[in-house]
């Protein structure tokens, strides 16, 4: 793997190895001094801002200016080592200026933001300084300044992929270096939208930490196999032992899933983003997408597994072998980690990794017998798959239905698999005035926990819940010192 930073033209061609010239690579910046003045500044920086961003004090405009003239003066010193972000890194400036100017209020880098386009260069090892004032996703709801170091995550063989049957332009794979502290959380994506700005651009990006999925997956699945007596396949447990390999399994898992929410029989907009609805539909449609990377991950080894090995090339190879490995994760981090992972208030990827688990046990590929579990590996394709049909088919019959009966019919296939609430409305049947009302209200009669942990997962939930918590903040570099001890 290449990890030096590369020198590119904004015309380059995507994934195209130009170049490598004898530079500082990105791991090596995270001791650079400039770095680390930078981020002791955004963390003093951050101190002075409210939840929108602003500096609201204007006591502490002076100090903020200070720490603001650190920042940049190091972004300047770091620049020429990212010459592939030129354009991003002389438009942070200008709007850190404006926004100085402006008496520090709600902060707007959208110039910026549009000068940012990762998508253009992925390299395998190519890195990026990041800083913008943002939320994090799953990490902080306040919008602070936030400075990253990255790495680019892209082998010759997700470029393979990528460029056939499962092209996804927008989607960067990246790997953290250091942070600040709004990713000393659970958050694993770098998404535009959560950036400060004053208007939303058409978004050309979106981008996932699989260094931080692979070690969250390694770290509990590890422990969930120990406690539930799992004996896992060979391959299954060598991914255990092998950050970048399951690293790069996470790749193809996302590469395709994210690529999912745009393709199908879709009944309404699939990010959902603008429509209020039940939490269940939510889970319905993260799980479709995971359950889509599952069924091409079986198309794709089944495929390439009829073909003899040697008339495969290396990348054809590489593609067999981690679609199979594929399978393995989209099962274990549902069934293991999402659905026991945060709160049980409408919590829809805690739902899919119920329904998912449920569906396995329910249709005999799954078994919690003599308190251990098992998984007939021979049968779980065809079933998980199946699922999947499940949920299409849903999809594609509701093209044609109003968006009410549509929710009315998810409710109606996930209790076929999953046992909602006692106290539940949806499960006794809405009332006369709820169901001739408004969405509304069919949304406020949905309860937090509207189907609630089995007993299974109860107790498992009570042994697992500290081995989840110490996930927060993990890296690949983590879980590497982790397997060594």
């Amino acid at each position: 793997m290449s990890q030096f930073v590369q020198t590119h033209t904004q015309d380059a061609i995507v994934g195209e190895p130009e170049v490598v010239e004898d530079r500082r690579t990105v791991r090596a910046v995270a001791t650079h001094p400039a770095w680390l003045r930078l981020k002791a500044a955004v963390v003093s920086f951050r101190a002075l801002q409210a939840q929108d961003g602003s500096v609201p004090d204007p006591a502490d405009h002076v100090t903020a200016s200070g720490y603001l003239a650190t920042i940049l003066q190091a972004v300047a010193e770091l620049a020429p080592l990212f010459p592939h972000d030129a354009a991003y890194l002389a438009a942070l400036p200008r709007d850190a200026a404006r926004w100085e100017q402006d008496g520090f209020g709600v902060p707007d880098f959208l110039d910026s933001l549009n000068a940012f386009q990762p998508q253009q260069h992925r390299v395998d090892g190519l890195g990026h300084l990041v800083v913008f004032p943002m939320v994090t996703q799953n990490g902080s709801s306040s919008r602070l300044v936030e400075a990253v170091l990255v790495e680019v995550i892209w082998p010759e063989f997700i470029a393979e992929l990528e460029a056939g049957d499962h092209s996804n332009a927008l989607f960067v794979a990246l790997r953290f270096v250091d942070f600040t502290p709004g990713y000393d959380t659970n958050s694993a994506v770098l998404f535009p939208e959560t950036v400060a700005m004053r208007e939303l651009p058409t978004f050309t990006w979106g981008a996932i930490f699989q260094d931080r999925e692979a070690a969250r997956y390694r770290r509990v699945v590890r422990a969930a196999a120990e406690i539930t007596k799992l004996e896992l396949p060979d391959d299954a447990a060598a991914m255990l032992d092998d950050q970048d390999l399951t690293e790069r399994v996470f790749v193809m898992w996302d590469i395709i899933h994210d690529r999912s929410h745009m393709r199908g029989d879709l009944p309404f907009d699939p990010f959902m983003i603008k429509q209020r609805m039940p939490f269940f539909l939510y889970s319905l449609e993260e799980l479709r997408c995971d359950l889509t990377a599952f069924r091409e991950s079986v198309r794709l080894q089944r495929t390439l597994s009829a073909v003899p090995d040697a008339d495969l090339d290396e990348a054809q190879r590489m593609i067999r072998d981690h679609a199979h490995l594929v399978q393995y994760a989209v099962v274990f981090d549902r069934i293991f980690r999402f659905a026991i992972t945060g709160s049980r208030v409408r919590n829809y990827d805690g739902l899919g990794g119920q329904l998912l688990f449920a569906w396995m046990h329910q249709h005999g590929v799954l078994h919690w017998t003599d308190t251990q579990l098992t998984i007939d590996w021979e049968a779980a394709p065809d079933v998980v798959v199946a699922l999947s049909d499940e949920i299409n088919e849903l999809y594609w019959r509701s093209i044609d239905r109003p968006k009410a009966a549509h929710w009315l019919a998810a409710y109606a296939m996930l209790t076929r698999t999953l046992t909602p609430h006692p106290a539940s409305v949806w499960a006794r049947g809405l009332p006369d005035e709820t169901l001739a009302g408004l969405p509304k209200g069919y949304t406020d009669a949905v309860l937090d926990d509207e189907f609630p942990l089995s007993m299974f997962y109860e107790a498992l939930s009570k042994k697992m819940a500290p081995v989840i918590a110490s996930t927060a903040g993990i890296t690949g570099a983590a879980s590497v010192v982790d397997a060594a001890a």
